[in-house]
């Protein structure tokens, strides 16, 4: 079953082999890299080639046409990609994961195309999946995210004070999240 989730300003659909080759093109070979300003305390990025980095995408393209929830889908805007949504286990024993988002394109970092993408990316894997939380973790540098956390729902949860070093200077580390319930209430107003 292939995934396509269309909003009013962005759609949300499954990766394509052909869409890793554009995710290497905006992490390597762009000219407008800023989003990577915002990547500091989850790991510096060293070059790769080509073939080790869509090597890193074969569990999600394996996804595609099953009935599984995915961990990551491309956001298209106006039929070309320009970011992507994903998630990770935090853990399973207790049912819940971190979620991420990144707009390669800096001219649509307004204009509420990652609020919009971020608020389905939600709904996607409330619906998808039995999990008790959505959650955030960045840094207290990183205002757009906490920003779009805010607007989704998220409130702070933990800060840990200058736990993270980022282009050599400390910051906190931040924990945002909500629960299924507060979710649900919200979409019930």
């Amino acid at each position: 079953m292939t995934i396509v989730l269309q909003g009013e300003k962005v759609t949300l659909r499954d990766l394509t082999e052909e869409d890793i080759r554009t995710i290497y093109y905006y992490e390597y070979e762009a000219e407008d890299r800023e989003h990577l300003l915002w990547n500091g305390p989850y790991g510096t990025q060293e070059w790769e080639s080509y073939e080790t980095f869509a090597s890193k995408f074969t569990e999600t393209l394996a996804l595609v046409y099953t009935d599984e929830p995915r961990s990551r889908l491309v956001i298209d805007i106006d039929g070309e990609l320009k970011g992507t949504v994903g998630r990770y286990w935090v853990s399973k024993e207790t049912n819940w994961f971190e979620i991420g988002i990144v707009l390669f394109d800096s001219r649509f970092w307004s204009g509420g195309y990652g609020t919009e993408a971020f608020r389905m990316w939600m709904q996607y894997l409330f619906e998808a999946m039995d999990t008790v939380r959505l959650g955030i973790g960045t840094w207290s540098g990183n205002i757009r995210m906490m920003g779009l956390a805010a607007k989704c729902g998220m409130i702070e949860e933990a800060r840990v004070r200058k736990a993270r070093i980022v282009r050599g200077e400390y910051y906190d580390a931040i924990k945002m999240g909500i629960l299924r319930e507060e979710w649900e209430a919200a979409r019930s107003q």
